[in-house]
C-alpha cells in the first residue's frame, strides 16, 4: 500500500495494492501492521458503516465530540463521491483548511479521517457504495455537523444546485462561523 498525505495534518490518502488479472481484481483492504508501519498510527476499528446513495446526494458535515470522536478510513465500494475533510481542531496548524479527493471503485484510494476533523461526500454516482471504519462508537448525544453548503464554507461538492440533495438535518446544521464560536468559547470539544 501507498501513503500519501493530504494537506491536513494526519489525513491521508491511502493506495492499496490491486492484483488484477482477467478473472477480476483482489486487494487487501486494511492490514492493521501495515497500516501502522506506513502511518505511525495505531488505530483499533470498532464500527463499520455502509451506505447507498444516488447521484446529487451530500451528506455531512459531520463529527462526534468528547470520548466519542471518531477517526475514521474511508472508501468506495461501487460508485463515485467527492470526499470532503474539514479541520476542526482548535488547535491544529490546518485548523479550518478543506481537503477534497475523489474516492471511486475504479481509482480504490482509501481516505483516512483523524478525530477532530468534520467530514462528508458528495454522490457522483447512481447507486454509489459508502464504506467506513471507525475507531469509535456512534453516540447520537455526542453528534454534531456544519451546513454542508454553508457560504462562509464555500466547499465546491461537484454537484450541479439543481439536484443537490440533502438530508433535513444536515440542512438545518449550524454554520461554520456558529461552530467556530462555539469551539472558540470551549463549548465544544472534539478531539
Amino acid at each position: 500500500m501507498k501513503v500519501q498525505e493530504t494537506t491536513i495534518k494526519g489525513c491521508c490518502i491511502i493506495e492499496p495494492q490491486v492484483f488484477e488479472d482477467e478473472r477480476g481484481y483482489f486487494l487487501e483492504s486494511f492490514n492493521s501492521k501495515k497500516f501502522f508501519a506506513q502511518t505511525g498510527l495505531d488505530v483499533s476499528f470498532v464500527q463499520d458503516n455502509e451506505s447507498m446513495s444516488n447521484h446529487g446526494v451530500i451528506r455531512g458535515l459531520h463529527a462526534q465530540q468528547g470520548a466519542s470522536a471518531q477517526a475514521k478510513l474511508i472508501r468506495v465500494i461501487c460508485g463515485s463521491v467527492l470526499d470532503v475533510v474539514v479541520d476542526a481542531r482548535i488547535d491544529s496548524a490546518t485548523f479550518g483548511e478543506i481537503f477534497t479527493t475523489e474516492i471511486s471503485s475504479r481509482n480504490k484510494h482509501q481516505l483516512f479521517v483523524p478525530k477532530g476533523c468534520l467530514h462528508g461526500f458528495s454522490v457522483l454516482e447512481d447507486h454509489t457504495i459508502f464504506s467506513y471504519k471507525c475507531d469509535a462508537y456512534y453516540n447520537p448525544k455526542k453528534e454534531l455537523g456544519v451546513n454542508p453548503l454553508d457560504p462562509e464554507l464555500a466547499i465546491d461538492w461537484q454537484i450541479d444546485q439543481s439536484k443537490v440533495n440533502t438530508s433535513v438535518k444536515d440542512q438545518n446544521a449550524q454554520s461554520w462561523e456558529a461552530f467556530t464560536s462555539s469551539l472558540s468559547a470551549k463549548k465544544l470539544q472534539i478531539s
